[in-house]
């Protein structure tokens, strides 16, 4: 199973739409995909249709055996979505105590880690969604994915996440084995504005070695799938953003992964 990250310190940015996108497109293609909402405000969760002030088992359920996770439980609480190949492990708002939580017992960092384990067999890949603030959850997030994918808006307050992000990136390398290879991906890109032009340019300056050269744009028809609760790829194949996130898919799987160049 293939694990990877969508996260970025800043919201807004369009972590939600490219973690579903990306699933949705994997999944067309008969791939069995894990999706695992790790952010309290459950945008994911939301996406399918379930409702995570009301969930009363989740992934909240997994932190609570002293950093264990017992066996059979991430299974159990797997949720079925819109698309018959995608499955959830769902958020809830129970999700925001965690850091209160994990302050008093600690050895919560391989929570998600050893959940994912679990289900290693059922699954051809796992993305996760990770929250905006570094914390308990995306730790978890960023030591049980293999390769991480941070969606950045093109506009300049959206360039000090990515600096934050980095800075954690950093940090977390220095007690990973092997550094965690991320790539990043420009978001919202509308090219009628020089906010978006003068962002992607910088992008391209100072991140040459991990952008992604092309950019998702805006596009209304990413909104549709959200409010239809449906991958973006199974409301219009051909939408403009299904299209970039169809190529940032073959990017991935054929340039950064090239071991998965047979699902590309």
């Amino acid at each position: 199973m293939r694990v990877w990250a969508v996260a970025n310190q800043k919201g807004g940015v369009g972590k939600t739409t490219s973690a579903v996108a990306l699933a949705g497109l994997l999944a067309d293609q008969g791939k069995r995909v894990l999706v695992v909402d790790l952010d309290p405000h459950g945008s994911m969760t939301s996406y399918f249709g379930h409702d995570p002030d009301r969930l009363t088992s989740s992934v909240f359920n997994l932190f609570q055996h002293q950093g264990r996770v017992p066996e059979g439980l991430a299974a159990a609480l797997l949720l079925d979505t819109s698309h018959e190949h995608i499955r959830l492990l769902p958020s809830s708002t129970a999700l925001a105590t965690l850091e209160r939580q994990s302050a008093a017992q600690g050895g919560f960092g391989l929570v998600i880690s050893r959940a994912l384990e679990q289900l290693r067999g059922d699954f051809d890949f796992a993305i996760i969604d990770s929250p905006p603030l570094l914390g308990v959850s995306m730790i978890n997030a960023l030591a049980a994915c293999e390769q991480l994918v941070i969606p950045v808006q093109t506009e300049f307050l959206a360039m000090k996440g990515l600096e934050r992000m980095v800075h954690t990136l950093n940090m977390v390398n220095r007690s990973r084995r092997q550094a965690l290879p991320y790539t990043i991906v420009p978001t919202l890109f509308d090219r009628r504005t020089q906010a978006s032009l003068s962002t992607l340019r910088t992008l391209r300056r100072d991140y040459a070695d991990q952008l992604w050269q092309a950019y998702v744009p805006i596009d209304t028809k990413l909104r549709d799938a959200s409010l239809a609760g449906i991958v973006p790829s199974r409301l219009e194949n051909n939408a403009r953003g299904v299209l970039a996130y169809r190529a940032l898919l073959r990017y991935l799987l054929v340039h950064v992964m090239p071991n998965s160049r047979e699902v590309a």
